[in-house]
This record gives C-alpha cells, sequence and structure tokens, in this order.
C-alpha cells in the first residue's frame, strides 16, 4: 500500500496564509516575500550555471566606449 503525499487545497492555503500574516504582520510580508525571492533566484542561478561576476563573452575583451558629451558651458556663456 503506497503513501500518497499530501497537497494543500485552497482552504488549507488560506489558513497557512492567515497564520502567517499573523505572525508576521502586514509591515514584514513584502521584505519576506522579496527575501525569498531573492534567495530562489540564487538557488536557481546556481544550479543553472549562471553567475554575476561572470562576463558575457562578446564583450569580455572590450572595453565599453564612453558616450560623446557637449563641452560644458557656464552661466555666463549662456546668458550671451
Amino acid at each position: 500500500m503506497g503513501l500518497a503525499m499530501w497537497t494543500p487545497g485552497p482552504l488549507e492555503i488560506v489558513i497557512i496564509l492567515v497564520i502567517v500574516l499573523i505572525i508576521f504582520g502586514p509591515k514584514r510580508l513584502p521584505d519576506l516575500g522579496r527575501s525569498l525571492g531573492h534567495g530562489m533566484r540564487e538557488f536557481k542561478d546556481s544550479v543553472t550555471g549562471k553567475d554575476k561576476d561572470e562576463l558575457p563573452p562578446s564583450s569580455a575583451g572590450e572595453p565599453e566606449p564612453e558616450p560623446e558629451r557637449e563641452p560644458a558651458t557656464t552661466a555666463s556663456e549662456q546668458k550671451s
């Protein structure tokens, strides 16, 4: 006889969310969600092999060109 894993239904999910809201409060929930999302993103990146420290292969040897700027004018030059 195999044991099936329990999956929460809609009522159980609502009860869990209410308990989390009572424990952490409405001010901490956005921070909790943000940190949970950040942790999940880091885990996914580490599993797939992506890393922020690695540069894309096309720009590894070339420095980025600086945009050309117009020379700055002083206030007295602008009035003339």
